[in-house]
C-alpha cells in the first residue's frame, strides 16, 4: 500500500490496505493508510469515514504515535487545540523515531501558533526542524513565520529558502521571499525578489498583493515596469475586488509618472491621492495625514520639475511650519537656492537641517558638495569624513566615492606639491576600491580607478576600464570624456576630437565650457589653431567671466600670432591680424596676472606670457615692414 502511494497509484494502494485488513483486522498501519486516503478526498462523507478509521485504530492501540499524530491533525482543523496538544505530546513521548517526533512537534507548534503563543510555537517549530527529514519542510515554514514575528528577517529568509529548495514552485514561499528581499540592501537579493514576484504574478495574475510588491521592488531599477505593475494592481482592485485604490498606491504612481517626465499625469495622481487620503482620514486621522504630507511634498517636487520654484518653496515652507522635523524640505529649499547660485542661502538651509538632525548624511553630503563646487577641497573633505565617522553611515559609498574624487582632484591644482601626487593618487585608488568592495556594480568607482590608472601612465589599462564602463552604460558622460582624454594621451587626436564632439551631441552639452576646453586642446594638439580659437571663443561667449578660458584663448592667440610672424611668406593682412591678436593677448595676460583665478592657473605664468607678448610686439614692426615689402615686390612683379 505504501509503495503504491509513493508512485501515485491511489486505487492500488487502497486495495492493498483493504487486503491487509482482510488478513488482519487489527492492522494499525492499514487502518491509518485507509484513513489518510479518505481524509485526502476532502468530502464530508470521506472525512467522517477517515475519522472513524482513526478512532478504530486508537481503540486498538491508544499509544500508537502515528495514530496520535493523525488524530492531532484532525482536531487541529476542528479547532480543539487542547486535544491537539494532548495527543501530539503523547505521540512525541511514545516514539524514538525522529520523523514521527518532528510531526508531533509540528502539531504542537501550530496549535500554539494559532492561539498566539509565539514563544511556545517558536520552541516546537525549532525542535521539529531538528528532527525533520530533508523533505519535511512544514516546520521550516512555521519557524520562518515565527522569525518574521520577531522581525528577524535574515533567519526567516533562510527558513523559507529551505522550503523553496524542497518545493521550487511553492507560491506562498516565493511571495514571502519576494517581499523579504524587496527591501534588502543587497542588489543580488533585490534581483531574487524580482524573479520570485514575476513568477508569482505570471502564475497568479489576479494576486493584487504580488503586483504591489513587484511594483515596489522595480521602482529603483525599472520605472516603466514598476508603473505597469502598480496600474495592474489598481485595475484588479477596482474591477475584481471592487475596492478603492489606496492613496499610497496613487501617490507611488504619481511619483513614477514624475520620474518618466509626464508631469500632467503625475499631478493628476497626486491630486487623487490627496482626495482619497482626506476621505480615509475619518478612519485613522494620524496615518492618513502622514500620507497627505508626503504627497504634498511630492507635489512641491513636481512644481520644481515645472520650474515653478516660488510655488515649490511656498509648499516646502508650509510643510515645515506644521512639521519642522521634515528634513527633506530643508534640503530641497537648499538645492533650489544652490541652483540659483545663492550659495550662502543654500548653506543656511543645509545648516538648518543639521540643527534638527546633526547626523543626517544627505545634509552633510550637500554641504560637502557646496565646498567642492567652489574648489574648497579641505572643508569639503571634512564633511564627507564626518559622514563616515558616524557608525550608522561608516560604509556610505557616496562619501567614499566623493573622498576618492577629492584626492584625485588635488593633483590638478596648479600650486600643489607635485612630490605628493603619487601618495594622493594611491589614496584616491584606495577609496575607489573600497566602494567597489561594498558595491561591485558601482560604475563611478570603476571610472575613478580608470582615471587613477591614466594618471599613473597605464593608458592601455585605463582605456580597457573606461570601455567596460561604457559597455555597462552609455549614459555616463564622464566615461566618454575619459576615453577621449586617453586618445589624446596616446596621440590619437582625430579619435579624441570625434569622442568629444559625440559627447557634446549625445548629452546635449553644447554649453558645457569644460568639454569645449577639452575639445579646443585636442584641436591644438593636431595643429588646427583656427578651430581651437573658434571653440575657445564659443566657450567665452557662454562663460565670459571664466578666467581659465580667457587664459587659454590668450595663449592660443599668442602661439598663432607667433607662428604667423615667424613665417616669412605670411601676407601683410595675416601679419596685421597677428599683431592685433598679439596686442589683445598681452592685454589679457596683464589683466590675468592681477585678476586671474589662482585656483585654476599660476598668475606668475600669466605675467611671464605678458612679457613674451611684449617682446614679440617689439619686433612686430620689423615683421610688418617685411610683409609690406614682400607684398610691394609681388605687386610690382604682377604689374610688369
Amino acid at each position: 500500500g505504501h509503495c503504491f502511494m509513493k508512485i501515485g497509484n491511489v486505487e492500488k494502494a487502497r486495495s492493498a490496505f483493504q487486503r491487509a485488513l482482510e488478513l488482519d483486522p487489527s492492522c494499525i498501519g492499514a487502518l491509518v493508510g485507509l484513513a489518510v486516503l479518505e481524509l485526502n478526498n476532502k468530502r464530508h462523507e470521506s472525512i467522517k469515514k477517515g475519522v472513524e478509521l482513526l478512532s478504530k485504530a486508537y481503540t486498538l492501540d491508544s499509544a500508537n504515535p502515528m495514530v496520535l499524530n493523525h488524530l492531532a491533525n484532525h482536531f487541529f482543523f476542528k479547532k480543539d487545540y487542547t486535544k491537539v496538544q494532548h495527543l501530539a505530546l503523547h505521540a512525541f513521548h511514545g516514539t524514538e523515531i525522529e520523523a514521527m517526533q518532528a510531526e508531533s512537534c509540528y502539531q504542537l507548534a501550530r496549535a500554539y501558533h494559532v492561539q498566539g503563543d509565539y514563544d511556545q510555537a517558536f520552541q516546537y517549530y525549532y525542535q521539529a526542524t531538528q528532527f525533520a527529514a530533508a523533505g519535511y519542510v512544514l516546520p521550516h515554514f512555521g519557524l520562518g513565520q515565527m522569525y518574521l514575528a520577531r522581525q528577524d528577517f535574515d533567519n526567516a529568509a533562510q527558513c523559507f529558502e529551505k522550503v523553496l529548495a524542497a518545493q521550487p514552485g511553492n507560491y506562498e514561499t516565493m511571495k514571502i521571499l519576494g517581499s523579504l528581499y524587496a527591501n534588502s540592501l543587497s542588489a543580488e537579493k533585490r534581483e531574487i525578489a524580482k524573479t520570485h514576484l514575476k513568477k508569482v504574478t505570471d502564475e497568479f495574475p489576479d494576486d493584487v498583493e504580488a503586483w504591489i510588491e513587484l511594483g515596489a521592488v522595480l521602482e529603483a531599477s525599472d520605472t516603466q515596469s514598476s508603473l505597469d505593475a502598480y496600474k495592474k494592481a489598481s485595475q484588479l482592485l477596482t474591477d475584481t475586488v471592487g475596492a478603492d485604490i489606496p492613496p499610497e498606491i496613487l501617490n507611488n504612481i504619481g511619483v513614477l509618472y514624475f520620474k518618466l517626465g509626464d508631469y500632467e499625469e503625475a499631478l493628476s495622481y497626486f491630486d487623487q491621492s490627496l482626495d482619497r487620503a482626506r476621505q480615509e482620514s475619518i478612519q485613522d486621522e494620524t496615518y492618513y495625514h502622514t500620507i497627505m504630507v508626503t504627497t504634498t511634498y511630492n507635489l512641491a517636487r513636481l512644481h520644481e520639475g515645472l520650474c515653478e520654484f516660488e510655488k515649490s518653496e511656498n509648499v516646502y515652507k508650509g510643510i515645515l511650519k506644521e512639521h519642522p522635523l521634515y528634513i527633506d524640505c530643508y534640503l530641497r529649499l537648499g538645492c533650489i537656492a544652490r541652483d540659483k547660485e545663492q550659495i550662502y542661502e543654500a548653506s543656511d538651509w543645509f545648516k538648518e537641517a543639521l540643527q534638527r538632525n546633526q547626523d543626517h548624511a544627505d545634509a552633510w553630503a550637500l554641504m560637502g558638495n557646496l565646498h567642492l563646487a567652489k574648489q574648497e577641497w579641505g572643508p569639503g573633505q571634512k564633511k564627507f569624513e564626518r559622514i563616515l565617522q558616524n557608525p550608522n553611515t561608516k560604509g556610505d559609498t557616496y562619501s567614499l566615492l566623493s573622498l576618492g574624487n577629492v584626492w584625485l582632484a588635488s593633483i590638478h591644482q596648479p600650486n600643489r606639491d607635485r612630490s605628493k601626487d603619487k601618495r594622493h593618487l594611491d589614496r584616491a585608488l584606495g577609496y575607489y576600491k573600497d566602494v567597489l568592495h561594498k558595491d561591485s556594480r558601482n560604475l563611478y568607482a570603476a571610472n575613478g580607478i580608470g582615471a587613477v590608472l591614466a594618471h599613473k601612465g597605464f593608458f592601455r589599462e585605463a582605456r580597457d576600464v573606461f570601455a567596460q564602463v561604457r559597455e555597462a552604460t552609455a549614459d555616463l558622460p564622464d566615461v566618454w570624456l575619459n576615453l577621449a582624454h586617453i586618445y589624446v594621451e596616446q596621440k590619437q587626436y582625430i579619435s579624441a576630437i570625434q569622442m568629444y564632439e559625440n559627447c557634446l551631441k549625445k548629452f546635449q552639452n553644447f554649453h558645457n565650457t569644460e568639454i569645449l576646453l577639452y575639445l579646443a586642446r585636442a584641436y591644438y594638439k593636431t595643429g588646427r589653431l583656427n578651430d581651437c580659437k573658434r571653440t575657445l571663443l564659443k566657450a567665452r561667449h557662454i562663460a565670459p567671466h571664466d578666467s581659465l578660458l580667457l587664459f587659454n584663448l590668450a595663449l592660443v592667440q599668442r602661439w598663432s600670432a607667433s607662428s604667423v610672424l615667424k613665417f616669412e611668406r605670411s601676407s601683410l593682412s595675416d601679419v596685421l591680424t597677428a599683431v592685433r591678436e598679439l596686442e589683445m593677448s598681452q592685454r589679457y595676460f596683464v589683466f590675468l596676472s592681477h585678476e586671474g583665478d589662482r585656483m585654476k592657473f599660476d598668475l606668475q605664468f600669466a605675467n611671464h606670457e605678458a612679457r613674451r607678448c611684449s617682446d614679440l610686439l617689439s619686433q612686430a614692426q620689423h615683421h610688418v615692414a617685411r610683409a609690406r615689402r614682400v607684398e610691394d615686390e609681388e605687386r610690382a612683379l604682377q604689374e610688369k
